[in-house]
């Protein structure tokens, strides 16, 4: 009762001029509650307030969340659709002029079916972005589907996600981010936490982490460095970047050899386990101490916590997806908790980090190239015609599967693809291999992008549509749990920006397909024909109403009526959602990263975030205080290997790969392998990281394996400046 009386007086401290709207955090997977501060005489938001009866971070916020409302009315957004007349500027930012919507939208459609005339549907395509609302995810899927009526879509979730999606549909037969909520965290008795530097990149779940250990529970982390978690960690795994494979086997081959095992689970509810104890028999502490250089006595620990522990959970992010193998690693780590029966219970099972505001939604519900509303294929005849029926068209008419957005950017270097509508994403940045990335964009003959600022993706496009903050539209998202809740409107849109679900519709009546998207006037109405579209489909939505979803602070997919609460819990009755019910124990044999260190490229290149920056920096670099935390990248070198190249804190350095090269401030630090360098990824033009990454893809989620490659550090001929 205190509690609630509270949070009603916080709720309501406002000014005379002043609301509070209820709303989450536009960044992480975390989507932690706030209260947004709105200057009701000038239409302005003015600050924000922690929601302390938002169940999953109980009033925690970080500096990136604290400081998101400073998006929305800054100077550098996009007022109105901008035009570039010189077409030899693409690549910068000059060579634009203002222009209306109409001949913005005018020049769009001409340009599209000129090309469509000449080389056919699939010579557009649509590469998008997750941190966006379901509905706007959903209504992409079905402009590059219906309106352009092209194969070619993808979305930037290739880069962070699809691993983990690929692994969990192949052990579970369903992608569900977590299978347990947040709240039950805190209360396991061990966490086997595997590349993620949860306490940067995702703060707010820490004090759910440190109450395990402070319950007396266990804390074990794998990762090259040791980050401020592994610091506190009962074990720290400090494997090589691109060994969790390995390291993953010796932890199965260890909990069968001790017998921390299930037997009855295994027997009843899983198929693979002789083929995987085969496969994991060779992954001795010793032999995998050899290729992870993780020292035996450690791995044999971790295994033993982990195997006696009465609840335990396994969780994981890019560290172990972002590989040629990550999905293999997902399926790896996915074994223990099937070997142990430690899922499909409270306290215990299996979750990942999400990296992006909306990772987990905006992957079930089409922008994918192989995937339609409600995680259904569109290989499957039964799932086209079920989707079909919802958008008016006949079977025959969705678009056959497309390629991954790694593998789009070759069919544009190749003229396959010749224009692009990008929305919510930034691969001017985020994609591996950048110099090959950016010449293909450069090639394309039109390309169309919408986006709050002008960024460096932007600077490639002919057409700049702007388009509105998370704060100036309503719709819902999916955070990492698998909890679908309500993003709601603050303030109304700056200058002339537009919603994306809006900017779809309007240009889709423009190129005669309005018959499909003219009955969409609303963000309720793509969120009724959304709802509608995931019916029946494995990530259904069909009963998470808005009413619910304010009801009971969020619902959990599957939601499959209005009369359905959800489900918090995957997997309680033991049944996957495989054809027979069970769980697929997966016998996965090791395989090394794409390229290892040799004579010429000696060193072990990784990447990663820092707790200030969001992605790929379009949004975070531009607010004063968290570029002034960290103004620019730097490269992390162990002080032996400092020492070897004989180079200091702050020089300037060159560090290159087979495909490209930048130059770094060195930060010389314990914390990490001396065989491995790490530089954080949200930074562009050329102190991108990614402009030396490796474009190597897992075969099944199509993956770019961004933490690992052969690297290599020069010393400058005298120290120096970075512009």
């Amino acid at each position: 009762m205190q509690r609630d009386k509270f949070f009603k007086v916080i709720a309501n401290k406002t000014h005379p001029n002043e609301k509070l709207v209820k709303t989450h955090c536009s960044y992480c997977g975390m989507q932690c509650g706030m209260n947004l501060r709105v200057d009701t005489s000038s239409n302005t938001i003015i600050g924000v307030e922690p929601r302390y009866d938002w169940p999953v971070t109980l009033g925690k916020m970080c500096p990136k969340g604290v400081t998101a409302y400073q998006q929305t009315n800054h100077n550098d957004r996009l007022l109105r659709p901008l035009i570039r007349d010189d077409a030899s500027l693409k690549g910068t930012k000059e060579g634009f002029r203002e222009a209306s919507w109409e001949e913005a939208y005018s020049l769009i459609v001409q340009r599209f079916q000129e090309m469509q005339g000449k080389y056919g549907k699939d010579s557009l395509s649509v590469f998008s972005g997750v941190s966006m609302t379901n509905e706007k995810c959903y209504l992409t899927g079905k402009f590059a589907r219906v309106a352009l009526q092209t194969r070619y879509i993808d979305y930037n979730g290739r880069f962070c996600m699809s691993s983990a999606a690929a692994g969990f549909l192949r052990s579970f037969g369903v992608d569900r981010g977590s299978t347990l909520p947040w709240t039950d965290l805190h209360e396991t008795d061990c966490l086997f936490i595997a590349g993620s530097n949860t306490a940067e990149c995702h703060p707010t779940s820490m004090f759910r982490i440190w109450e395990v250990q402070n319950r007396g529970g266990y804390l074990i982390v794998a990762d090259p460095r040791e980050t401020p978690i592994a610091r506190r960690a009962d074990i720290h795994l400090d494997l090589r970047p691109g060994t969790d494979l390995a390291l993953a086997n010796c932890m199965i081959h260890l909990l069968i050899q001790n017998n921390h095992i299930d037997a009855e689970f295994i027997a009843n509810h899983t198929n693979g386990f002789e083929e995987m104890r085969e496969v994991v028999k060779e992954f001795t502490p010793e032999y995998t101490s050899e290729i992870t250089g993780v020292a035996p006595e450690k791995l044999i620990r971790a295994a033993e916590i982990y195997g006696k522990a009465p609840n335990a959970i396994v969780m994981f992010a890019r560290g172990i997806e972002q590989q040629i193998k990550g999905s293999d690693n997902v399926s790896a780590y996915t074994n223990m908790c099937l070997v142990t029966g430690k899922i499909g219970r409270p306290k215990s099972g299996v979750a990942t980090f999400t990296g992006q505001g909306n990772g987990q939604g905006g992957r079930e519900h089409g922008q994918k190239a192989d995937a339609l509303p409600g995680y259904r294929k569109i290989t499957n005849p039964k799932h086209v015609e079920e989707v079909c029926k919802v958008w008016g068209i006949k079977p025959e008419e969705m678009p056959q599967p497309g390629v991954s957005a790694y593998e789009m950017f070759e069919l544009m270097q190749e003229k396959t693809i010749r224009g692009l509508y990008l929305l919510c994403s930034n691969p001017a940045v985020s994609a591996p291999n950048q110099n090959f990335v950016r010449a293909a964009l450069k090639n394309l003959d039109f390309m169309v992008c919408a986006d709050i600022y002008l960024s460096e993706s932007a600077e490639f496009a002919d057409v700049v549509l702007p388009s509105v903050t998370w704060s100036e539209d309503e719709g819902t998202v999916t955070n990492l749990e698998g909890r679908i809740i309500k993003i709601n409107k603050a303030q109304e849109p700056v200058g002339e920006s537009k919603p994306d679900w809006l900017i779809e519709v309007e240009l889709a009546e423009r190129l005669g397909r309005g018959q499909y998207f003219g009955h969409l006037k609303t963000a309720r109405d793509v969120a009724d024909e959304f709802r509608l579209a995931s019916k029946g489909g494995y990530a259904d939505y069909y009963g998470a109403t808005w009413e619910k979803i304010d009801k009971q602070d969020g619902v959990f997919w599957p939601c499959k009526s209005e009369e359905d609460p959800g489900t918090p819990h995957m997997f309680l009755d033991h049944k996957f959602y495989h054809a027979d019910g069970r769980a697929k124990l997966c016998a996965l044999p090791y395989r090394p990263p794409a390229e290892e260190p040799c004579e010429q490229y000696p060193l072990r290149l990784t990447t990663g975030r820092v707790v200030y920056h969001y992605l790929s920096g379009n949004q975070t670099r531009r607010i004063p205080f968290l570029r002034d935390m960290c103004p620019e990248p730097y490269v992390e070198v162990h002080p032996e290997t400092a020492e070897r190249y004989n180079i200091a804190y702050d020089e300037v350095i060159r560090l290159f790969t087979r495909r490209g090269e930048a130059l770094y401030k060195v930060k010389i630090i314990e914390a990490i392998r001396k065989d491995t360098v790490f530089v954080p990824y949200h930074f562009g033009h050329e102190q991108s990281i990614n402009l030396l990454t490796i474009a190597a893809l897992d075969p099944m989620s199509r993956m770019p394996e961004f933490k690992a490659c052969a690297a290599q550090i020069a010393k400058q001929p005298e120290r120096m400046s970075i512009r």
